[in-house]
């Protein structure tokens, strides 16, 4: 038996249970045929040891399906953020995964140096057919931090955020700096303040396309906010019972904002 992650896209493609909730498809033999076969990846297993394959299908119109329709046959294509919500953590984490791959898979189909095809060498990494450099999936990495002073928290709404909940302040890790250093980098570029006793918090792989995201929590030390405004829409100190709207639980923010909440015995009702 192995699992098939088979995606559109970012769409995953899911299988509805008898009680309504869904899984992986997990078979002997693949349940959706394509012309032409596409180029599927062998995945680390799973826990257990079962198995993991996973392709993309670009064009849902030229899908061949075994029986009339993916949705008669019990199939869903649904978005992998979606789906944190649908299926066991450990399966969307294993989504997540074989997202990342798929991107690096087509976004390194030709050498970077000599422009010469790339070839599959292990399940993680690729050889060009002519020079033989060799290339492993890379990860983009950032930080998020959440700043508190006294019971309020900083929240701000960025630009590209697509609705109107609030969020940390975040950033990308620069070449040559540390973790702690693009913390501290990142809240003086956006909000012109200062923190103290910044705490490591956890991480989180971030597939949208392929991050990785470094949590943190930290003090208010000095300063008042002035926004990076060609980052950040709008920005300010909200007290712990009189939040905005939030991010989802999907996020590491949305567990760092939980996590800050427990002190004051308070339990977000938000989705």
């Amino acid at each position: 038996m192995t699992y098939y992650f088979i995606f559109s896209k970012t769409a995953l493609l899911l299988e509805r249970q008898a009680d309504g909730s869904y899984t992986i498809p997990c078979t002997e033999d693949i349940p959706v045929k394509t012309q032409p076969w596409p180029h599927i990846l062998t995945v680390s297993p799973m826990e257990d040891g079962t198995e993991v394959k996973t392709f993309n299908v670009n064009d849902l119109e030229h899908l061949v399906i075994i029986s009339e329709s993916l949705r008669n046959d019990g199939y869903d294509f649904i978005g992998l953020r979606e789906s944190f919500y649908l299926i066991p953590t450990e399966l969307y984490l294993k989504a997540g995964k074989c997202q990342e791959l798929l991107y690096w898979d087509y976004n390194t189909q030709f050498c970077g140096v000599c422009g010469a095809p790339m070839k599959m060498h292990t399940d993680i990494s690729k050889r060009c057919t002519q020079c033989g450099k060799e290339i492993w999936p890379q990860l983009a990495t950032a930080i998020i931090v959440l700043i508190h002073k006294d019971n309020k928290v900083l929240l701000v709404h960025a630009k590209n955020f697509k609705s109107d909940f609030y969020g940390l302040v975040a950033g990308f890790v620069e070449t040559g700096e540390t973790l702690e250093q693009a913390v501290k980098r990142e809240v003086m570029e956006e909000t012109q303040l200062t923190i103290k006793n910044l705490t490591y918090f956890g991480s989180q792989p971030w597939p949208y396309p392929c991050g990785l995201m470094v949590g943190f929590m930290a003090e208010y030390a000095s300063g008042n906010i002035r926004l990076q405004h060609s980052e950040l829409s709008t920005g300010a100190w909200f007290r712990y019972d009189q939040l905005p709207k939030i991010p989802q639980k999907l996020s590491i923010a949305r567990r760092i904002i939980d996590k800050w909440l427990e002190q004051y015995g308070v339990k977000s009702s938000q989705p």
